[in-house]
């Protein structure tokens, strides 16, 4: 009986090393991944903060929102926000409409300025990326997807 104890200990240990281990690499892929958007937002405009960019990014990807729904779904409170969507107005990046559902409403959406300079900083971001996975082979690279997604708790295959 001490010897299957002895043995499940040995297992916990080997499990602890693994997640320290995965623990270590989530860090430095997000730490890589923090240092490339804050890159990434001076390569967009240096006068920026990477916070604005994240509000550029998320309205390039989602495209028309509020401050509201913008200010909850960056985890930003809604003061930082509204600082931010002014700056990137005056710079020519943000534009501000009535909503056509609700005429008191305001929409934020990118003008055509912030849309073409996203596309250009996310390209030098991707590129980043590539360059890391570009010697793997196609085997390799769905597996690490795969993977990605599960831990992401996506476990169906993208359609």
């Amino acid at each position: 009986m001490e010897h299957n104890q002895d043995h499940d200990l040995g297992k916990n240990e080997i499990r602890e090393q693994l997640e320290l281990q995965l623990g270590e690499q989530l860090h430095a892929l997000i730490s890589a991944s923090h240092a490339l958007s804050v890159r990434t937002a001076g390569r967009f405009d240096p006068s920026i903060q990477p916070a604005a960019f994240h509000i550029i990014r998320w309205l390039y990807s989602y495209g028309p929102t509020s401050a509201a729904a913008l200010a909850e779904s960056t985890a930003m409170d809604r003061s930082s926000v509204s600082r931010l969507i002014k700056q990137l107005e005056t710079l020519g990046y943000v534009n501000r409409e009535n909503s056509p559902d609700d005429g008191r409403g305001v929409l934020l959406s990118l003008t055509e300025l912030g849309h073409q300079m996203t596309i250009h900083a996310l390209k030098e971001k991707e590129n980043a990326f590539y360059e890391r996975i570009s010697n793997w082979d196609n085997d390799q690279l769905e597996a690490f997807i795969t993977m990605l997604r599960k831990f992401n708790g996506l476990d169906h295959p993208h359609a």
